[in-house]
């Protein structure tokens, strides 16, 4: 075969920083990159509603980037929709899906039985967009992949995960042709790109030979903060001790809940804060910490060092694991210093609502962002400085003190983004930006083509790209 005309089709995150599916039609057959949920606005979250653009059944693979629900959680709707083919990551991915498929299912249904309860729902009765008996059919297709092993999705096409730092698991993935007559493409998908210097995890990987370019356009119109995250953390909880009040932390379970408790525990070691009590309040996180746990070989080399040396990298001297939902409502009630780490990050879910309706009106307490906040959010409604937050039904007043740490975030900024693509090691075809709010990925779009004189697409949703593949 001399050439390959492949179809790409971006049926989610375009526009967009979630719901990321990225259909590829080649060889007669279908390969879905990603296959995440909407989430933030309403006219967003209804999108999980459509019908899939393509029939499920018709698709013969998916790849999965990394676990974060906007990449994989759609994955038992398309189940109970009809696919039927083998969803490949790597070991720590497929590892970290299982438990947030589980936990996602678990909350679509408790979403149902709640809108029924209160009769809000148009439909009646509520149903939820799949189940958990959805989750586990999909946990059967999941396959894992080692870091550096090529795998075959289909014939004609090898793919390869390589390490890019985002969360645990997560990978840039490479898929090149193996039957053309005048030499092998490439085309990369670069999934969500992390930070150069991460607390807890390796820096991303350098690919080469690459041909097409799907990357992603989250912060590419920003650049974090230069401030030392360490410096950061430390002068947000000193001064949130300093109002004897809980402090809040609404993070996500899988990454920044492992962070978060890596740098404190090394804070309270070098004697930077004090020794807090330190909840954990999310049955997911304390599932993703085990995880973490046993994939702590990949992790980086000061991690790993540092467990080798016998020290339980996760564990500050007070940790409290908080799983039962009666230890959560106790905690709820106090007004003692301490740290609650609980989900969602970006205040969408989850137990942290509970503590927000119970602290946001103490103008002692403290909310301390720690992750980016989608438009649309509850998060970045209070970042904006919003003075009441709507939550089960009532508005909360906004008397605590909100603050931020920017440097927390697993997205590389856009200096970050150029400097990762000024080591390919020849001229990219074309590149597609996708997962980035409007205004960010033409940023991005116009730093790429004025540094590199790269051909660069925003991707649109649902318009059918032709590559030579």
């Amino acid at each position: 075969m001399s050439s390959s005309k492949t179809i790409l089709r971006f049926l989610g995150a375009a526009g967009t920083v979630t719901g990321s599916r990225h259909l590829i039609e080649t060889r007669g057959k279908r390969i879905l990159v990603d296959c995440g949920l909407f989430q933030g606005p309403k006219r967003n979250r209804l999108k999980n509603w459509d019908p899939f653009p393509v029939d499920p059944a018709s698709i013969d693979c998916v790849l999965l980037t990394h676990a974060h629900v906007d990449h994989i959680g759609y994955l038992p709707r398309l189940v109970k929709d009809g696919f039927r083919g083998r969803v490949y990551g790597t070991h720590p991915t497929i590892d970290l899906a299982r438990i947030l498929l589980a936990d996602t299912a678990h909350l679509q249904e408790e979403e149902a039985k709640y809108a029924n309860k209160k009769g809000y729902s148009k439909h009646s009765p509520a149903l939820p967009l799949f189940n958990r008996r959805d989750a586990d059919r999909a946990g059967d297709l999941l396959y894992g992949v080692s870091y550096g092993d090529e795998f075959a999705p289909i014939d004609g096409i090898v793919g390869k995960y390589r390490d890019v730092g985002h969360i645990l698991g997560s990978a840039f993935l490479g898929l090149k042709t193996t039957d053309r007559s005048d030499g092998p493409k490439k085309l990369l998908f670069s999934g969500d790109i992390g930070r150069p210097r991460d607390s807890i995890l390796r820096p991303p990987s350098q690919p080469y030979n690459v041909d097409y370019l799907v990357m992603e356009s989250t912060y590419g119109d920003r650049l974090h903060s230069p401030d030392n995250v360490r410096a950061e953390l430390v002068e947000a909880l000193q001064k949130a001790f300093s109002r004897n009040a809980p402090v809040m932390i609404p993070s996500f379970a899988v990454g920044r809940s492992q962070s978060l408790l890596y740098l404190i525990r090394e804070l309270e070691e070098d004697g930077s804060i004090p020794s807090v009590p330190i909840y954990l309040d999310s049955p997911m996180a304390l599932k993703a910490l085990e995880t973490h746990q046993n994939h702590l070989r990949d992790l980086n080399l000061t991690c790993r060092a540092k467990a080798l040396s016998g020290t339980d990298i996760f564990r500050p001297r007070q940790l409290h694991l908080i799983s039962h939902q009666r230890d959560s409502k106790a905690l709820c009630k106090t007004t003692d210093r301490c740290i609650i780490i609980a989900g969602s990050g970006m205040v969408a879910g989850g137990r942290i609502l509970h503590h927000l309706r119970q602290n946001l009106p103490n103008p002692l307490a403290t909310v301390l962002f720690v992750g980016y906040q989608a438009e649309g959010t509850r998060g970045r409604a209070l970042r904006d400085g919003k003075q009441s937050i709507r939550m089960f039904g009532q508005d909360i007043a906004v008397r605590a003190h909100i603050d931020a740490i920017d440097g927390f975030s697993g997205h590389a900024d856009y200096l970050e983004m150029l400097a990762w693509l000024m080591a390919f090691n020849k001229p990219v075809s074309r590149v597609f930006l996708t997962h980035g709010e409007p205004e960010a990925a033409s940023a991005l779009q116009a730093r790429i083509r004025e540094e590199f004189n790269w051909p660069v697409s925003v991707a649109e949703e649902d318009t059918p790209y032709t590559i030579d593949f």
